[in-house]
């Protein structure tokens, strides 16, 4: 063989060792950018991401830098563009692993398959505290949810008003995805409101000649007169018996819900006269709407009250939450002298 021909073939050699040598490094270089762990959440092993409406791939970036998931940008942003991710950016709440490769996160945000939120709410009073409860645990704004509530086409389509629209919105635990619009919002609320509102229940309801807001605003007042769940029944029987024996109910948390301070422990002689179509002090019946989001066992309480003669209670001067019952106003100033008598030795003037 010619030193020519030698020569030859060891340039091929070194070539192809070369070629070899690059290919590898690339393909070395383009897997570490695609499927080497490129999220670092220290302690954590999860985290959530929210990118909101209207999003562009910038916006996504720095979601994830300022989140400080993100170990290299760079590499993220370059599979981003080769699986067109930069151009179908979708909004949501996303479940980030520690130790993601780019690839399975672009494939995650990409596919917008969203972790779905829990939404809570209870222990609520007014609508505008609702809506800041559900701003707080969704992307909606709380003013836009406010206004479409009030709004009065969706009323009509309920046949509810401004008064009693609350009803609607039954206490549980709701999934949602979180950038969930309102309208999508409201349409599933109404869906658990008929949900909820079974045969049963509304057999119930007329059977006690209540419809089923009456019933859900004589909850409310339940609910906030007693915080002792198995007596709710026997509260609910009271006040049905004042309201078929044409009594005032004399209720003191309408009074408070007419007033609008939610800190007062003591209610006044004066706060009685307050004038408020809320007073069940000054006017009969119950009041045009609920004075809170009252729960389903409360709403239960009302539809399965309890069956007495009593027609006044007071709060138990031991402050266990309890109350004294009375068929007698005679027997009613007893116990209310000594629930007075332990406010002002607790020195609870208000």
């Amino acid at each position: 063989m010619s030193n020519k021909n030698i020569f030859l073939k060891r340039f091929i050699v070194v070539i192809t060792i070369i070629l070899i040598l690059v290919t590898s490094f690339t393909i070395y270089i383009y897997y570490n950018r695609i499927y080497e762990p490129n999220i670092n959440l220290s302690y954590k092993d999860k985290i959530y991401v929210y990118i909101p409406s209207n999003s562009n791939f910038e916006d996504v970036q720095n979601i994830l830098i300022k989140s400080g998931v993100l170990i290299n940008s760079s590499s993220f942003k370059w599979v981003a563009e080769k699986k067109n991710y930069i151009n179908k950016v979708k909004p949501g709440k996303y479940l980030v692993s520690n130790s993601m490769s780019n690839n399975d996160l672009v494939n995650l945000l990409r596919s917008g398959k969203q972790t779905p939120v829990n939404v809570m709410f209870n222990n609520i009073r007014t609508v505008e505290q609702f809506s800041q409860r559900i701003s707080s645990q969704l992307e909606i704004d709380s003013l836009e949810l406010i206004n479409k509530i009030y709004d009065a086409k969706f009323l009509k389509t309920l046949n509810l008003n401004k008064q009693n629209i609350s009803s609607l919105f039954i206490p549980n635990t709701y999934e949602f995805y979180w950038n969930v619009s309102v309208d999508k919002f409201l349409n599933k609320m109404v869906k658990e409101y008929k949900s909820f509102w079974n045969f049963n229940r509304l057999s119930k309801a007329k059977k006690i000649n209540l419809s089923k807001t009456e019933v859900t605003i004589l909850a409310s007042i339940v609910e906030k007169e007693t915080i002792k769940k198995d007596e709710q029944p026997k509260v609910a029987g009271l006040y049905m018996n004042r309201l078929n024996q044409d009594i005032k109910l004399e209720s003191d948390p309408t009074v408070i819900f007419a007033i609008g301070d939610f800190s007062i422990r003591r209610v006044l002689n004066k706060d009685l006269k307050f004038k408020s179509p809320y007073n069940t002090y000054l006017n009969k019946g119950l009041p045009p709407g609920p004075i809170s989001f009252p729960s389903i066992q409360a709403i239960d309480a009302v539809l399965n009250y309890e069956e007495h003669n009593y027609i006044f209670m007071c709060a138990k001067d031991d402050f266990s939450g309890y109350h004294n019952f009375s068929t007698t106003y005679f027997g009613h100033l007893k116990n209310a002298r000594k629930y007075r008598r332990a406010l002002n030795k607790r020195g609870v003037k208000r």
